[in-house]
């Protein structure tokens, strides 16, 4: 339907009405001509398709505008009021069917005014009054027969108001037709609805403010509405990390600009990867909006005369095609509500690392309550310093949830021109938005789900210079209206030790009195900013400032701010604590869930058991079996495989025997009542998979807990005795009381390594009982039995994206038993699905583990030192749509401890490194070797050791590739200009694989004929993780882009490859780790050059030997020949004398070789000491042996 020349009577000059009244949504109106003389008429054309989903309005054609009531030529003095519109609805006119003079319509947006503007119906008139700013047309407007609003039902006359009786909420919800009922969106039956009303009853009366902030409710739940589906996001369908974290063509090959209905997906992939720019995401433009031309002619063809030229025209918006740009925050809001318990925990964490503000109390869309998600705070642990009255330093690492901390919190009335989010950011990190504000990119005024938010940050002080604050301290921003948000702003004022208010108007101030009275005459130091004053700061006695704002910059502003903060603190003694925060009333907290509550439950009931003990003690009550035990259990069974080269069966059986009496004694210890309470928990407790991940959520949380506790105080004792120590050393002091203190620091070591406690001890504990259950040949087979089903637990945890230890790093040794066990469940449950088998390797604190967690989206244990121990791994599923593309079902991603650890003396560390090196590379299909900076050269004598290997274990027929990752490289052309670089590392790679390959024997002439590698594509660079210095750093979005570049490599690269079954995969583990038990000579060296140098050493010694076999050989034939003679028996100390001078001539060779060898003589020192007792003692044993064999020849 299409309605043409309808015609407004003007009522003076600049009358700018550009809509008309009574359109459907789906139609488009534009001004042909302005008026420019009172009384002239204009011709408005209106456009657009009929609606097919309802009829038209009856009378709906033609009509004349009655004569506007006002007159225009004299200056505007009203208040204009600051109204929600309602953009996409219209007030419909005329007609028949019309409602009786009297009647009252819920107001809707009057099509014409800018976009500032409002309007108002007056109660028991007809008359609409439109109000706004800038004012464009204030006046009031009398249309005629005002008579329903579309889309929400039609509202009783006014008389028919008052003749209900009751509260007013039971009026208005009276007042909806039964028609409607069924909307549940907008029905009195929708609890968020129900929520409005009470809320809106509570402030204001049935009248005109009362339905003018319904209308905004409404107007807001249909917008709402629309904000989900545009996002393609369900309420009663929820997001979980499995949607998230799987490997899926959106997550690997979505570029932006993105479809709105992508946008989600990409905000996910960029926050699972730490990109703090997750926020700032383009979207694609419709073709609508492409083809859209914004001109004020029928033809779309701009005017050429300079008066046309700055005339504000209006823009022909149509609505059916045309929508808002999304607001940033409502993409993340959204998906936050459209979240799992545990996805929302992992989205909170991420946000955290990007140093993003963090939701603290967050209103339900949909049914208007107050959440608190104080779940999603239990994964977060931050860092600080301070320094003590006593001028001490002191480290803080705390779960942030428990952290006791002042609190500051900014809340502002009416509507400023100020930015008060940004002017909390300039508070805290002047180089970060941590709150998102009005001039972010992608912001707009829109914004549906953040009134009513509180974020929550914490400045960090590193003991620097430049530290704002000297103590940690939490910032609350709410967002939006105080006046609208008064639940919200009752905690935060309750709670904080400061609070921070922006004022509006004089308007708002009067009419926000009484709270601001309040605060004032409180306890609590208040700081008000006054946007229209322009003074300095100025205070009170009793802590209350002011401070201007209007003409001043945002730097001196915030520096009086920052100082008027710290004064406060410094006489505050209220803390802040985030679990205080669910002690509120009238707020829901997602902890009081039935699911979490019973897995908290049964999670305290295995943290009681270590209430008042030494942490440094519970494994060895609890986890016996993992203990000393188990370690004597690996070395002995590393010395069988050592002896098995040599074939002696006699000591071979004897380690045997020695073994399974340990396996007979872990048995004894049996199951201890922690590790009892787990099974059950996860055994028979829990029906539901959301129950058992509470559990386990909860496990890890509170472990972690009591671990920090314990490590805190440990870390500062050491911290102290490490000072004291170097102290001594300057000064002298004797070397007795030097080495008491570094035995004290070793004992301090120990119970560091003991008291760190968590998931992954009780899953070891459970794989040495089912490993001893095995084994044990003397237990009842029904006690054999009970053990059999702890794989099947440890198989679900991993199929739940728990990590599974693969290498005790503790014991530097693989729990072959257990893991195949595992494994064997996992093919049960899963089938035999192919996997693609990612292992990573670097020197310690380089950042493996914080590469795979941006790159996949896990959570692997990161921190400065030897956060990880050993060897984890971590399945990473497929979607559906890439199995076929990509031949494999999963990734089975494993992170390794660092190498070169200062933790492990230097010859343990050497085999250490080298083993695990080496199982790393050879177990997967892909190896990342993680380099920090530029150079390789810490990593070049491992991998010299890890080609050893591979040529000596060629049976296991591997054919690995691998990827040099140097990270820490800021130069975006550091691929051009390391070329040359790039060309030695290949060089140095083939050469140090040729002379591997003579040692072997074997004709490997290059390093990619022994492990897959391309110089040109298999090298990369990586930013630097941050942007400035921690802990008040953000991460750096070039890290995370060139982290997404490398997995899109890594999987692209994968589907060439392919993958291996699981079943293979647990063959490769056995085989490759009985290869590498047999192959342990080879790990005690640096590199290929020390194997040769030691080969050429044991040649020599080979001479030494038989130089002295046949020196006494020929004094055992001269000597019994004397004793056969003379019946003379031969002592002791004859056979020194004889022997003395071929034991001197040795010796003299020995300190040749190692003398004259001059290229190699810095190599050769380390053996020298031990080549020497070598000799010494085949000197004495064949003395021994000799001495015997005459003593023999003396009696017969």
């Amino acid at each position: 339907m299409t309605v043409n020349n309808l015609e407004l009577r003007s009522a003076g000059d600049d009358c700018d009405l550009v809509e008309l009244v009574g359109l459907t949504d789906n139609m488009v109106d534009e001004i042909d001509d302005v008026p420019t003389a009172r009384g002239g008429p204009t011709t408005i054309l209106a456009g657009g398709k009929p609606s097919v989903t309802e009829p038209p309005p009856k009378g709906c054609g033609s009509r004349r505008i009655l004569p506007i009531n006002a007159n225009l030529r004299a200056p505007c003095t009203r208040k204009h009021e600051h109204s929600m519109a309602i953009p996409d609805a219209h007030l419909v006119t005329g007609g028949s069917g019309a409602a009786s003079k009297g009647d009252l319509a819920v107001p809707r947006r009057i099509r014409g005014l800018n976009r500032h503007a409002g309007a108002h119906v007056h109660p028991g008139s007809r008359r609409v009054t439109l109000n706004g700013s800038p004012c464009l047309v204030c006046c009031s407007r009398s249309i005629p027969e005002v008579n329903c609003l579309q889309g929400f039902g039609q509202t009783p006359p006014i008389s028919l108001i008052q003749q209900v009786q009751g509260p007013p909420t039971k009026k208005f919800l009276e007042l909806f037709p039964s028609g409607h009922r069924q909307r549940s969106r907008y029905s009195p039956q929708c609890p968020g609805i129900q929520a409005a009303v009470r809320g809106l009853a509570k402030h204001l009366p049935l009248g005109r403010p009362f339905f003018d902030a319904w209308a905004r409710v409404l107007w807001s739940q249909k917008q709402t509405d629309e904000l989900f589906t545009r996002l393609n996001l369900k309420v009663n369908k929820r997001l979980k990390p499995a949607d998230i974290l799987q490997i899926s063509s959106q997550s690997l090959y979505c570029q932006e600009p993105v479809a709105e209905k992508e946008l989600v997906q990409r905000f996910l992939q960029k926050l699972m990867m730490g990109n703090n720019r997750a926020r700032y995401i383009s979207v694609k433009e419709t073709v609508s909006e492409m083809n859209h031309i914004q001109s004020g002619t029928a033809t779309g063809e701009e005017s050429d005369t300079f008066a046309d030229f700055f005339h504000i025209r209006p823009v022909s918006i149509d609505e059916t095609t045309h929508k808002h740009p999304l607001h940033p925050m409502d993409v993340q809001i959204a998906v936050f509500h459209c979240s799992d318990h545990f996805l929302k925990q992992l989205l909170v964490t991420k946000l955290s690392q990007c140093q993003y503000a963090l939701p603290l109390l967050v209103p339900d869309p949909f049914t208007r309550h107050i959440e608190f998600p104080l779940w999603t705070f239990r994964q977060i642990k931050k860092t600080w310093k301070t320094t003590e009255i006593s001028g001490k330093e002191t480290t803080f690492t705390n779960p942030i949830y428990d952290a006791k901390t002042p609190m500051v919190a900014f809340f502002r009335f009416g509507s400023v021109l100020s930015s008060k989010s940004q002017l909390m950011n300039i508070l805290i990190n002047e180089k970060h938005d941590t709150f998102f504000h009005r001039h972010c990119p992608g912001s707009s005024r829109n914004r549906l789900l953040m009134d009513g938010v509180v974020e929550i940050a914490w400045y960090l002080p590193s003991e620097k210079s430049t530290d704002y604050f000297p103590d940690c301290v939490a910032f609350c921003n709410l967002h939006g209206d105080a006046e609208t948000n008064k639940e919200q702003l009752e905690i935060l004022t309750k709670m904080s030790s400061v609070n921070v208010v922006l004022l509006g108007d004089q308007q708002h101030i009067s009419r926000n009195e009484e709270i601001l009275q309040r605060l004032f005459n409180g306890p609590k130091p208040l700081i008000c900013l006054l946007p229209e004053n322009s003074s300095n700061v100025t205070g009170t006695k009793s802590l209350k400032f002011k401070i201007g704002l209007k003409d001043r910059g945002q730097g001196t502003v915030s520096k009086e701010l920052r100082k008027s903060i710290n004064t406060c603190l410094s006489k505050s003694v209220s803390t802040f604590r985030i679990e205080d925060v669910g002690k509120n009333s009238g707020i829901i907290t997602d902890e009081n869930s039935h699911e979490c509550q019973k897995g908290k439950d049964a999670a305290l009931q295995i943290t009681w058991l270590l209430n008042g003990k030494d942490m440094s003690s519970i494994k060895e009550m609890y986890l016996p079996c993992q203990g000393e035990l188990w370690h004597m259990w690996c070395q002995m069974n590393k010395k069988k495989y050592k002896l098995c080269c040599s074939d002696t069966e006699k000591q071979i059986s004897k380690i045997q025997k020695e073994m399974n009496q340990i396996r007979v004694q872990q048995h004894e210890h049996g199951v201890t009542p922690l590790v009892q309470l787990f099974i059950q928990s996860m055994n028979s407790h829990f029906p539901l998979s959301n129950e058992k991940c509470y559990f386990l959520n909860w496990i890890k949380t509170l472990l972690d807990k009591y671990s920090t506790e314990g490590l805190s105080a440990l870390y500062q004792e050491f911290d102290e005795k490490w000072s004291k120590h170097l102290r001594m050393k300057k000064q002298h002091v004797e070397s007795e009381q030097i080495k008491h203190e570094q035995e004290q620091l070793e004992i301090i070591s120990e119970k560091v390594k003991a008291t760190n406690f968590g998931l992954e001890h009780i899953l070891r504990e459970m794989g040495q009982i089912y490993e001893s259950s095995v084994s044990f040949q003397m237990g009842q087979k029904e006690d054999k039995e009970s053990k059999l089903f702890l794989p099947k637990l440890a198989a679900q945890l991993m199929m739940s994206g728990h990590m599974m230890e693969l290498m005790d790093g503790d014991a530097a040794h693989v729990p072959v038993v257990w893991v195949s066990a595992v494994l064997d469940e996992l093919i049960k449950i899963l089938g035999d699905q192919r996997v693609f088998v990612l292992s990573v390797l670097g020197i310690q604190s380089s950042g493996k583990s914080t590469m795979l967690n941006a790159m996949f989206g896990l959570q692997f244990a990161v921190s400065a030192g030897r956060c990880t121990r050993g060897a984890f791994m971590q399945l990473v599923k497929v979607s559906e749509e890439m199995k076929s593309e990509l031949n494999f079902d999963y990734i089975v991603v494993v992170d390794t401890e660092g190498l070169q650890s200062p933790e492990l003396t230097r010859k343990s560390s050497r085999c250490h490194d080298n083993e695990l090196a080496t199982f790393a590379a050879v177990l997967g299909n892909m190896t990342l070797i993680n380099i920090f900076g530029e150079s390789p050269a810490e990593m070049q004598d491992i991998l010299q050791i890890t080609v050893h290997v591979f040529l000596r274990i060629k049976m296991l027929r591997l054919n690995p590739g691998c990827m040099f990752i140097f990270q820490n490289v800021p130069d975006v052309t550091a691929k051009e200009k390391n070329m040359e670089g790039r060309q030695r590392l290949k060089e140095k790679l083939d050469k140090m694989t040729k002379l591997a390959a003579q040692e072997e024997g074997c004709d490997a002439e290059c390093f990619s004929d022994v492990i897959e590698f391309d110089v040109e594509e298999d090298v990369r660079y990586i930013a630097q993780l941050w942007e400035g210095s921690p802990p008040m750093a953000p991460l750096n979005p070039s890290y995370s882009e060139n982290i997404e570049e490398l997995k899109q490599t890594i999987i692209s690269k994968a589907g060439q490859k392919g993958g291996i079954k699981l079943s293979d995969f647990k063959t490769r583990i056995i085989a490759l780790w009985e290869a590498l038990l047999s192959e342990n000579f080879v790990y005690s060296f640096r590199n290929t050059r020390e194997i040769a140098v030691h080969r050429r050493l044991e040649e020599e010694y080979q001479k030494w030997t038989k130089s002295l076999k046949h020196a006494m050989s020929e004094i055992q034939n001269k000597l019994s020949t004397k004793i056969n003679n003379w019946l003379h028996k031969v002592e002791y100390k004859d056979l020194q004398e004889e022997m003395k001078e071929p034991l001197e001539r040795v010796y003299k060779s020995l300190e040749h070789y190692f003398e004259e060898n001059r290229e190699e003589r810095s190599i050769l020192q380390q053996w020298r000491e031990k080549f020497k007792e070598n000799i010494n003692d085949v000197y004495e044993n064949l003395l021994k042996s000799t001495k015997t064999e005459l003593d023999e020849v003396f009696e017969k």
